[in-house]
């Protein structure tokens, strides 16, 4: 009896000794890419929005009160196509006072003109002194002088009439308005802008270390987003001299060729730019999220033949925006984490997963 409890005492012992170990964690899945040879000379490729070449800001010369309003935002105007008006009651009156101005200045200058006449043929005769006479000349020259005031300022008065009356500079289309009747403007005061539409423009923002690849007069492609099936062409016809002072970036502005109706200001458009030189032999390119720092120094993960991961210091070149190039420290054929790469550990084992593959 003794021996069998003994024995159902060691029987849970021996069980417990026998149970097997836990399976190790299975391998932690990692976004892998293999990186391809010579791709450090792909053509860049940025966002820029459609603009006017030219946009002409008008206000009225004058201050007063918008009686009409003749254009909407977006309506196509031509030259001399009346835009507003101002109520031109004040300078009708001043209009009319100048002109009575010059009327009485016409009245002195030929009563000066006459008197002057006068005293020439009395003076033949010598019955008055020069003195006498140079004074009526003095008169007549008055006269003379005032005359003329008179009618510059009647000119200036007629301008201010017509420039009541807000035409348009240029031939195109209505890009901003702020005039509603009854609001009262200062003189110069911006209520329209027109832009030409025959000169379209795409305005890129260039970041500094892509700079080396524009080119005045260098052909570029563009694609508006609305319709990425029609390719457009143009040239780089401005490249600003100075960077931004916030954002370190350039703009460049580029020349539509045979813009369309389907091309509109404000649109998002696609540029591509050539590339300006050739890819370098042993340079390779890898996206800026596969590159770490440790103590200092770039590295990238690169995966082993049995799935392990290994840390490895690279030289790295320019980081653009489709990616960073490694300058040496990594060929091209080889196999490297691009997602995760914080988490990873020395030879540690992984389930590569290909980011071309990925959804």
């Amino acid at each position: 009896m003794r021996h069998t409890l003994l024995g159902l005492i060691a029987l849970p012992l021996l069980t417990a000794c026998s149970r097997p170990r836990e399976a190790p964690p299975p391998p932690r899945p990692a976004l892998v890419m293999k990186v391809a040879a010579n791709n450090t000379a792909t053509a860049m490729t940025l966002v820029g929005v459609v603009q006017p070449r030219y946009e002409s800001a008008q206000g009225f010369r004058l201050t007063g009160k918008i009686i009409e309003r003749r254009v909407e935002v977006g309506a196509k105007v031509g030259k001399g196509q009346v835009l507003a008006r101002l109520d031109a009651a004040d300078s009708q009156l001043a209009s009319a006072a100048t002109a009575a101005e010059v009327a009485a200045a016409e009245a002195k200058h030929a009563l000066a003109v006459a008197e002057f006449n006068r005293q020439q043929q009395l003076y033949a005769k010598k019955f008055i002194s020069a003195s006498a006479l140079d004074s009526r000349a003095a008169e007549l020259r008055a006269a003379s002088a005032q005359l003329a005031k008179a009618k510059a300022e009647a000119n200036i008065s007629g301008n201010q009439s017509r420039y009541t009356t807000l035409t348009a500079d240029r031939e195109g289309v209505v890009s901003f308005i702020q005039a509603e009747p009854g609001q009262v403007v200062e003189a110069g005061h911006v209520i329209v802008k027109i832009a030409d539409t025959h000169a379209v423009d795409v305005l890129v923002v260039v970041p500094e270390s892509r700079m080396a690849e524009v080119r005045l007069q260098a052909p570029v492609q563009l694609v508006l987003w609305a319709d990425q099936q029609k390719l457009y062409t143009g040239v780089v016809r401005e490249i600003a001299p100075i960077a931004d002072a916030a954002t370190r970036t350039f703009n460049v502005r580029v020349t539509l060729q045979q813009a369309d109706a389907a091309v509109k200001f404000g649109m998002t458009v696609g540029v591509g730019f050539a590339a300006t030189s050739s890819p370098s032999p042993s340079a390779v390119m890898i996206p800026n999220r596969a590159v770490t720092a440790s103590n200092g120094k770039s590295q990238v993960w690169v995966m082993a033949d049995d799935h392990h991961v290994h840390a490895r210091a690279v030289d790295t070149g320019a980081f653009r925006e489709d990616g960073v190039v490694i300058r040496s420290g990594l060929n091209a054929g080889e196999t490297i984490a691009i997602a995760g790469v914080h988490t990873l550990t020395e030879n540690q084992l992984v389930r590569p997963v290909d980011a071309a593959e990925a959804p």
